[in-house]
This record gives C-alpha cells, sequence and structure tokens, in this order.
C-alpha cells in the first residue's frame, strides 16, 4: 500500500515582530489571508489531500476559507516543536505510521508548486524523509558586541525552508524524544537527533518567510507572479 501524505502547518504564534494587531496568519495578503495561502500552497499537489492547521486554544479564529480536506484544530504549545508534536498525535489517530506528513510554515505562503513536487518525488519514498533548502550565498560574518570577529566558510551550508517531509512515526518519535522541545527550530532537527540524515531538495522557486513588515512586499510581488494574488 502506497503512503498518504498529509499536511500539517503549525500556526498557533502571534508574529510579534509583525506588529499587528492580530496573529499574523490572519492577515490578509491579497484577497486571501497568510495562513489561506499557505494551505493552498501545501495542497497544490494532488497527493495532499488531507491538511490539518494548529492554532492556539482559545483563539478567535476570523471565518477561513480553507479547501476540502483543510481542517483546524486548537492544540497548539508553548513553541513550533510543541504544536508540531501536538498535531502528530491527532494525525497519529487516522493514519498509518508509514504514512508521511509535511509540516510547512503559515508565514511560507509563496511555495512554488514545482518545488513541492519535487520534494515528494525525491524524498517521499525515504525513510529519512527530505526537505525543500537552499545553499547559502552570502558570506556569513560571526559577530561579538556588533563587531565582525570572523568570516565563517560558507561551502556546504544550506538554509532550510518548509515543507520538511518526513514519515509520520519517525518524526513523531524523534520529537517525543528530542527533550526540550523549545530548542527544536525545524523538524529536521528533530530528526538528525534520533540518528537519521534527511535529503536536501534545492528549491528553485523563491520560498521567504514573512516575518516583518518589509516582507510584505516581496510576498506580494512573488503571489502576483504566481498568479495568486
Amino acid at each position: 500500500m502506497n503512503p498518504r501524505y498529509f499536511g500539517l502547518i503549525p500556526a498557533a504564534g502571534r508574529g510579534l515582530r509583525m506588529s499587528a494587531d492580530a496573529p499574523k496568519q490572519f492577515l490578509k495578503l491579497g484577497s486571501k489571508t497568510l495562513l489561506e495561502h499557505a494551505v493552498d500552497a501545501l495542497m497544490s499537489d494532488p497527493r495532499v489531500a488531507r491538511v490539518l492547521v494548529v492554532l492556539a486554544p482559545g483563539e478567535p479564529v476570523p471565518q477561513l476559507r480553507l479547501p476540502p480536506g483543510a481542517a483546524l484544530a486548537q492544540v497548539g504549545g508553548s513553541s513550533r516543536a510543541h504544536s508540531v508534536l501536538n498535531g502528530l498525535r491527532l494525525l497519529a489517530g487516522e493514519s498509518h505510521p508509514t504514512d508521511r506528513v509535511l509540516v510547512h510554515d503559515a508565514a511560507r505562503p509563496c511555495l512554488d508548486a514545482a518545488d513541492l513536487t519535487a520534494l515528494l518525488d525525491q524524498a517521499g519514498h525515504l525513510e529519512c524523509g527530505g526537505l525543500l533548502a537552499c545553499a547559502v550565498a552570502d558570506t556569513l560574518k560571526r559577530v561579538e558586541q556588533g563587531q565582525v570577529a570572523g568570516t565563517a566558510p560558507r561551502a556546504g551550508l544550506w538554509r532550510a525552508l518548509t515543507p520538511q517531509l518526513f514519515p509520520l512515526g519517525i518524526l513523531l518519535n524523534a520529537l517525543e524524544n528530542a527533550g526540550d522541545l523549545e530548542g527544536i527550530t525545524d523538524e529536521s532537527s528533530a530528526v538528525e537527533l534520533s540518528g537519521l540524515n534527511p535529503r536536501i531538495v534545492e528549491a528553485t522557486g523563491t520560498n521567504p518567510k514573512v516575518t516583518v513588515p518589509a516582507d510584505w512586499l516581496l510576498a506580494e510581488t512573488l503571489l502576483r507572479a504566481q498568479g495568486r494574488w
């Protein structure tokens, strides 16, 4: 039996650096909220037929236009990793451990459909899973007290993006055994702690994370170019 693909979007934070009155995932970016764009992007490949969005408990939720197969669960935790773990525990009740889960940021609305398909094709069959990433192009500086303390070699360094794709059971076990979840900033790092080496799938499209107000214009430009505005 071929594994099924589930999407999981942790969206329990407030995005304080956006300096908005509401959680940034509920802010409108064109005709849709940031969260609606992220869900639509994650379901652009028909293999992803089910997406669970994890929200903060008690958070007022505006009316959202989500596609069939997308559901909300207000089981968010104190960190991203806690929210992902709580969402995985819900999905485990309706899935097999060998089914795959794609964890995607609500703040990455510009995921390119071709990159998502490449991730599924190249890493969907791997027990170690995989993630979208791009090679570091900038020169990296170590800084101490506001001054350059050295230049770090960038060879072999990649910026981790989302989605990140893993067998559901492996990711669930990795997070449950990771110890301090506050220090887990992405799913790959938890899987790495369990002794696996996820596959890197190079992203060819621009997939920025909307974090501060200046990122809004870039996201608008990309969504317009994709015909999704």
